[in-house]
């Protein structure tokens, strides 16, 4: 069975940028990333099979009701998310370590499913004001999509304590290090 690498944080956070750099400066450690599905349309140039997998609502739902998702959630009206069982197999064929970026409840729910071959990791902002102040950086979103982040925040954070480990976002480069040796830590010792 692969053995799984959970990461989930609130949006902001800089999860994603994580995970881009462990696998990247981190070879050894031979993780692939799960391609989530979503039921969003894709942005700017995103492809499916590449970002997404890319489903309309009811073909997001069809999977649902075929049990085709190891986690799934909705997390707006008709705006879901998920992880295909297909990908974790995907990736177990290869031989490789799965690592998933997942919102919290996704994470909680696959920790719960997979036990001591999981690996579950709570990124967490500084503060809400931080968390703030970088999704406006960002400059991607407006000021109702960044109060509906925070507020989602918000919640997402009375999840962290259901993870293995709680890992605060102040510096990057420090994060990145405490995820790396956390991540090596777990690999060598279910070797």
């Amino acid at each position: 069975m692969a053995k799984l690498v959970i990461i989930s944080a609130p949006s902001g956070t800089g999860k994603s940028t994580i995970i881009k750099r462990l696998t990247a400066e981190h070879p050894e450690f031979n993780l692939h990333f799960s391609i989530s599905a979503t039921s969003r349309p894709p942005r700017g140039t995103e492809q499916h099979g590449v970002e997404y997998y890319f489903f309309s609502p009811e073909e997001f739902r069809s999977h649902i009701e075929a049990g085709d998702f190891l986690e799934w959630e909705m997390v707006y009206t008709d705006r879901y998310y998920g992880t295909l069982r297909s990908e974790v197999a995907r990736i177990d064929a290869l031989g490789g370590c799965v690592i998933l970026d997942v919102d919290c409840v996704g994470g909680v729910n696959i920790k719960r499913s997979y036990g001591d071959d999981a690996l579950s990791l709570f990124i967490q902002p500084p503060s809400i004001e931080v968390l703030r102040q970088r999704l406006e950086g960002r400059g991607t979103d407006g000021p109702e999509v960044i109060a509906e982040r925070l507020a989602k925040a918000e919640q997402e954070l009375s999840y962290a304590e259901q993870f293995d480990y709680r890992i605060v976002n102040d510096d990057l480069d420090t994060c990145v290090d405490e995820v790396v040796r956390l991540v090596g830590s777990f690999l060598s010792s279910k070797a």
